[in-house]
């Protein structure tokens, strides 16, 4: 009973209790096996159970210097039977925040700028991907009143999706790597030498900066 109450929290067991399918296992198993920068945190998430039966589900936080500069989830999804908006019985569902500087909220560029950090990446990675989609949005809090001395925070949310193709298994480690990719961009954080996407900055990111 444990052990099923177990594969259920990880997503590799359907909602009636049966075993997933090996190619999802194998994912699982894959995106357990990711080590990435220092800078990341990962820590299981509790899947959701409407989007597919199969799912797994992680979240990440990137800290430096005692402070939180982004936060996001990762969540792969498996429909053995496939679905026609996923073009595929794989999907994976992210998202990513991350606080920025006012100057870098307002460059009219930072929406095509930060998509370009996820394809990027995940070309970078290898993964291969398809039907992909998702939205970029900025916001700014202003305060008033007795919090009026506070500064102008903005923030900077990628909601994306895309398909794997050709199959996942051991692949789906390229995936949750890009991923990791995108909020280290996000955050500001340099690229680590020999590994990451190359891509296009912008200006007054928040976060350290390369020396």
């Amino acid at each position: 009973m444990a052990a099923a109450r177990a594969h259920q929290a990880d997503g590799t067991a359907g909602p009636g209790g049966e075993e997933a399918p090996r190619p999802f296992r194998q994912a699982v198993a894959a995106l357990a096996g990711v080590r990435p920068r220092p800078e990341i945190r990962l820590g299981p998430l509790p899947p959701p159970r409407r989007l597919a039966p199969f799912a797994h589900a992680v979240e990440a936080s990137v800290e430096a210097e005692g402070e939180e500069l982004a936060d996001g989830r990762f969540v792969l999804l498996h429909d053995p039977a496939g679905q026609d908006a996923w073009r595929g019985s794989f999907r994976v569902v992210t998202l990513a925040r991350a606080q920025l500087e006012p100057e870098m909220a307002a460059d009219p560029l930072l929406p095509e700028v930060t998509w370009s950090w996820l394809t990027g990446a995940l070309v970078a990675r290898s993964a291969g991907y398809a039907a992909e989609g998702g939205t970029v949005t900025r916001a700014d809090s202003h305060s008033f009143g007795e919090l009026a001395d506070r500064a102008v925070r903005s923030e900077l949310e990628i909601r994306a999706s895309w398909t794997p193709r050709d199959g996942l298994g051991e692949a789906a480690a390229g995936h949750l790597a890009a991923w990791c990719d995108l909020l280290c961009q996000c955050a500001g954080l340099p690229p680590e030498e020999g590994g990451g996407a190359a891509v296009v900055p912008l200006p007054q990111r928040r976060g350290p900066q390369p020396l």
